[in-house]
């Protein structure tokens, strides 16, 4: 393939990984991971509320790697409530998997950047001036895209199996007992799925520019170690 355009694929996905590490890093400081409704269980089992009745039971939570916000509802009006992970829900919540959510998406974010300046590197310096060349592209494009895996699986975990809604919803409440109806991951969830996909799709990049992927095993070496077996 012609250098000028392997410097086109290259510079693609150093801006690929650019705008991943840019949305990695907008997506933990906003409150746009999970977005849930919760029901006032005791109150509406205590007037029997049923079909619309219960929506003067049903609140609201929106959170984040690091606050959120809400209303609860108990029939009496909505009551709007803020909060901070650190350190308010410190003992409501499973700490180690969200503490590692939130290393392992620094990680990715640096990673992300280091993708940004090797894949630059590639592209306007010397032809693959980075550790282990074709290699350590794809190796960083790998270990980029499992962090980014690993985010969404250990916070996907921590709402799903650990309930976190339903944490939230009842901190520090004494006389009504919440629980979650429906949860939806929302804008910087996702984000950083698609960073996730850019990592995989970096990796095809690099195969199109010409590079084989480290498993594949040419022809030539295939050949070679035929008649090296023949020898003996």
């Amino acid at each position: 393939m012609p250098s000028q355009q392997k410097k086109v694929i290259f510079c693609t996905a150093g801006a690929l990984s650019f705008l991943c590490a840019l949305g990695v890093v907008t997506a933990m400081g906003t409150p746009l991971w999970v977005k849930a409704t919760i029901l006032c269980k005791t109150g509406a089992l205590l007037v029997n509320a049923s079909g619309q009745e219960l929506d003067k039971f049903t609140g609201e939570v929106q959170y984040g790697l690091f606050h959120g916000e809400g209303t609860r509802q108990c029939g009496l009006g909505a009551r709007p409530f803020q909060f901070s992970f650190f350190p308010d829900l410190l003992k409501a919540i499973p700490v180690s998997i969200h503490v590692n959510t939130i290393l392992f998406s620094v990680i990715l974010i640096i990673l992300t950047m280091a993708g940004t300046a090797f894949f630059l590197c590639s592209a306007f310096g010397k032809p693959l001036e980075v550790p282990h060349g074709p290699l350590g592209l794809y190796l960083l494009s790998f270990i980029s895209g499992s962090c980014g895996c690993l985010v969404m699986a250990l916070f996907a975990s921590e709402v799903k199996i650990h309930h976190l809604s339903e944490k939230i919803a009842n901190f520090q409440e004494r006389t009504h007992a919440y629980k979650t109806q429906n949860e939806n991951y929302t804008t910087s969830f996702w984000v950083v799925f698609i960073c996730f996909f850019v990592h995989f799709l970096n990796g095809l990049l690099i195969r199109l520019a010409g590079f084989q992927f480290p498993f594949a095993k040419s022809k030539d070496t295939e050949t070679a170690n035929v008649a090296a077996d023949l020898m003996y």
